[in-house]
């Protein structure tokens, strides 16, 4: 009986933070059946990866250049077949988009990890910077979930952040440790274990090391008010430890990563990326 505790706590040590990927490889959806025009483009990050990822013209008049390009990183669940309608409206506003699908997720390569979705980030920036179609000085990085917290830390730490003028967060949580003590508490089952995170999960690319770092480039923060995936305070510690210039939106009845189901909601947002990406 010993020795099988001792193995289930050695399973659970070394595998929380895989926890947070839960990458899916089929398809589930694709623009073409909207009448979204795209294009799948394919590239390799630094450790060789093999990555695949949407690219999503800007509807602007024959001649006229894109007002930006949009680096989008979706969240820890299925692939950009299922994330893709949250930024699919932006080519009608007169952006480019570039929807990443992290290496393990649909078809990109691999497995997931953090370090290796550092590379994934880097890969996707190098190939907007040399696309045809992309002013480099013009980049916004969006990133939801935990895609909101990889870009927080890879912005703060890029190499290329001369290019870009705006990152934009939704519903991310604040540290990786701390969400997951959070979910562990949350459960009878599974309160006694909120030490675990602690000694088990990888924290070296935790936003909450990262914001301050962000400044002075302009950071939007937005949270939904009825998130119960990742609750509203997560993005409030985020907001507190950020440097100028910041901004902080809670949207009222929106749960996770819903804020952007709201037209107004969309309209602002449409207005704070023209107000920074000239």
């Amino acid at each position: 009986m010993r020795t099988l505790k001792l193995l289930l706590l050695t399973a659970l040590l070394s595998s929380c933070t895989s926890l947070f990927f839960h990458p899916h490889n089929v398809l589930i959806d694709t623009p073409d059946k909207y009448g979204i025009k795209y294009q799948t483009e394919n590239f390799k990050a630094a450790d060789d990866t093999s990555l695949n990822a949407w690219f999503f013209p800007a509807q602007n008049k024959q001649g006229e250049q894109a007002q930006a390009t949009v680096l989008f990183l979706h969240g820890n669940a299925e692939n950009i077949s299922t994330h893709f309608r949250n930024i699919a409206w932006l080519p009608a506003e007169g952006f480019n988009v570039l929807a990443l699908d992290y290496r393990g997720y649909g078809a990109s390569e691999g497995t997931p990890t953090l370090a290796g979705m550092q590379l994934d980030i880097d890969a996707a920036m190098k190939h907007l910077l040399a696309h045809k179609n992309v002013d480099p000085n013009k980049i916004i990085i969006f990133g939801q979930s935990l895609g909101g917290a990889l870009a927080i830390h890879y912005t703060a730490h890029s190499g290329y952040r001369a290019n870009i003028r705006a990152i934009i967060i939704d519903s991310a949580f604040y540290d990786y440790r701390q969400i997951a003590r959070e979910k562990l508490a949350a459960s009878p089952l599974t309160w006694l274990l909120q030490w675990l995170p602690w000694v088990s999960v990888d924290n070296d690319y935790s936003p909450a090391k990262s914001v301050a770092a962000l400044s002075p480039l302009p950071l939007l923060l937005l949270h939904g008010e009825q998130d119960v995936v990742v609750p509203p305070h997560h993005t409030q510690q985020l907001l507190t430890r950020a440097g100028e210039p910041k901004t902080y939106w809670l949207i009222p009845g929106a749960g996770h990563t819903q804020s952007l189901h709201n037209e107004a909601i969309r309209k602002k947002l449409v207005e704070f990326m023209l107000r920074h990406s000239g």
